[in-house]
Formats: C-alpha cells, structure tokens, sequence
C-alpha cells in the first residue's frame, strides 16, 4: 500500500479538499461569505441556543482554539452573540441573531447543492452507501481525533 491513491487517508484528504472547494464555490455564487465550519457553528447554535463554546466545540468535533475563532468570525458578522449564562454569571452563552437565521434560511440552497455535487459521480444508493460506510469509520476511530465529536447532554 505504498500508492497514496491506496491510502484512506490520503484519500480522505483529498476529498476534504474538493468539499471545501465545492462549498465555497456555491456559497460564495449565491453571495455569502461562509466557511463550512462557520456553517457548521451556524447550524448547530440554531439548533442548540444556548450552548456554550466547548459544548459546541464537541458537538462539530473542533478543538476549543479553533472554535473560538470561529465564533469570533461570527459574532463579526452579526451572525451570533456571546451572552451572559443566566445560570452562571461566568460562563457565555451563544446565541443565533435575527440575520444569523436570515442567513441559513437563504444560504440553506447553495449548501445543498453543494452536496449534490461533491457526490455527483455517484448514484444515489452509492452516495447513501458512502455516508453509511463513512459514519461507521468516523464512529470507530471518533476517540482517536484530537477533537472527538461529542453528543448533546441534557
């Protein structure tokens, strides 16, 4: 196996290459400035108000550095806000804006086509079956990643 082209993970790479590239090229065409993990962040936060910065770190798998930063990004854009935890005056909480959920409903288009096409060279079983395989590989090496993906606690 000394072939990159035989590598999983060189062929990962490779494909994380040509998602990012997808993705800022559709995002970018409908005329939003979004990374995929700005993205990610976005979603997350719509979905979970409230949640705090290594929380949503978990729940995205990046590490804590990463995130702030992306968070940062955010908050610069008028997307999120920081705010006090009513529940402890220390911590921060992270709240979607108004234009924060004006830009995933309207951004919500271009990601999808996005993902239509980084699998646009397989049928739709084969894009099933690679987000099936790619599920199970990613769940029996989560504990290996310097950011392991964690679950919601309630």
């Amino acid at each position: 196996m000394s072939d990159p082209s035989d590598m999983p993970g060189h062929l990962a790479r490779r494909f994380q290459q040509i998602a990012v590239a997808v993705f800022l090229a559709e995002v970018g065409d409908a005329g939003f400035d979004l990374t995929p993990v700005q993205y990610a962040a976005l979603a997350t936060i719509k979905a979970n108000p409230g949640l705090d910065q290594v929380t949503l770190a978990g729940l995205i798998a990046y590490d804590r550095t990463t995130i702030t930063g992306v968070i940062d990004r955010l908050v610069q854009k008028g997307l999120t806000e920081r705010r006090a935890s009513p529940r402890d005056r220390r911590a921060r909480e992270l709240q979607i804006t108004d234009e924060g959920r004006r830009t995933l409903r309207k951004i919500t288009p271009a990601v999808e086509s996005a993902q239509r096409i980084m699998l646009r060279g397989l049928t739709a079983k084969e894009g099933d079956e690679l987000m099936r395989l790619l599920r199970k590989a990613i769940a029996a090496g989560n504990e290996l990643s310097r950011a392991p993906l964690r679950e919601v606690q309630v």
